[in-house]
């Protein structure tokens, strides 16, 4: 049983960077960037697998007012990670001889709770940005995190996203932390830098439905009560969907897990819509008249609203996109929306049914199931 008041924390093996110190003809240094990552550690053992797995030569380093460690300037621009929980934390800071100074969020001074004195103006302000990931190198042994750490705007801007998105989606998500160079022309000069990234090999929607894999579980201790993953964030994935068809594939799993809220249903659907969402051409069986009942009035919803109203007259794939919104706050999942769909229509599967027929059963599941 933990203590109650201590915040656990998984070990810190070392530090990635992408930068070191340079000596200068005056005998003093200077930061200078690196195109590869360079790690550092109290650990030479670990180091050594660094360097085996990696290149590079392992050499002793002081860090300035620290005690004596280890260094490797590897050969590598992209590296096998797993993202912890929690993996980021951004702040603006201010550090001197004595150590940090300044701690803000961007409102308020943490070290001493007081308004942010750091300015607005990215040109006027003292304290930089400094954003901090832990990630786990897949392919080097021991049990810890490594922490890059990064005083960059595009770093502060881009890693925080991609890194919380993958802890979100539980487990320890299989990606590559790497080094991308960036340039722009200010006052005509070319100027060049490194950033750091986070990238995978799997759609979002494969990262979503739970086929991306994962980091071997830890086996043969005493068992726990099993921990809820936390539930995705749908609206943020739908977000980097690339088709329609990727969004229905989130509108599928959110039901099937019971996740579908009224905020994710209009969020994806609006989405579905901005990547193109359009009609299907239809079919022979759907060019004839209708044999059935005219479809009842649509019944409003308690805020008064008739989701047929937005629908143009045509628009299938809207009007299913509906009809799995409103089935999922009865907790109904796609499959059985089919089958009821087909139930009601003597056999008619959805996606070869008209848009009349389809927002008819919409009408019915807004009115007789709510």
């Amino acid at each position: 049983m933990p203590i109650l008041d201590l915040q656990q924390r998984i070990r810190e093996l070392g530090r990635i960077r992408i930068g070191q110190k340079v000596a200068t003809s005056n005998g003093k240094t200077r930061p200078a960037k690196l195109n590869r990552f360079r790690l550092t550690s109290p650990s030479r053992e670990l180091l050594d697998r660094v360097a085996t797995q990696y290149g590079g030569t392992v050499a002793p380093w002081t860090p300035d007012g620290g005690a004596g460690q280890y260094e490797v300037i590897t050969d590598a621009t992209r590296m096998p990670i797993l993202v912890p929980h929690q993996p980021v934390s951004q702040y603006y800071e201010l550090w001197s001889g004595g150590g940090c100074q300044r701690r803000c969020d961007g409102i308020t001074e943490l070290l001493s709770d007081r308004p942010c004195p750091c300015g607005p103006d990215p040109q006027a302000r003292q304290c930089k940005p400094t954003t901090r990931l832990n990630v786990v190198l897949s392919e080097v042994p021991g049990v810890g995190v490594w922490r890059l750490e990064s005083h960059g705007y595009y770093a502060a801007l881009e890693l925080p996203g991609v890194a919380e998105l993958l802890a979100k989606a539980g487990g320890y998500v299989p990606a590559f932390l790497g080094l991308e160079e960036r340039t722009a022309k200010r006052e005509g000069k070319t100027l060049r830098w490194m950033v750091p990234t986070i990238d995978v090999d799997i759609t979002p929607t494969a990262l979503m439905s739970g086929n991306a894999a994962t980091g071997l579980a830890v086996t043969g201790g005493p068992e726990r009560a099993a921990i809820e993953a936390p539930r995705p964030d749908y609206v943020r994935l739908a977000s980097v969907a690339k088709s329609p068809e990727e969004v229905r594939t989130l509108y599928k799993q959110a039901f099937d897990a019971g996740h579908m809220t009224k905020e994710v249903g209009d969020a994806l659907t609006a989405r579905a819509t901005e990547l193109g969402a359009t009609a299907k051409k239809p079919s022979r069986q759907q060019e004839k008249p209708p044999l059935a009942e005219p479809a009842p009035d649509p019944v409003p919803d308690e805020d008064g609203a008739v989701d047929a109203e937005i629908v143009s007259d045509d628009d299938t794939e809207a009007i299913w996109f509906q009809i799995i919104a409103a089935a999922g706050q009865h907790g109904m999942t796609t499959e059985q929306v089919e089958d009821e769909f087909a139930k009601e229509n003597d056999g008619l599967h959805p996606s070869t049914a008209s848009a009349d027929k389809l927002r008819s059963f919409l009408a019915v599941l807004k009115g007789v199931r709510a």
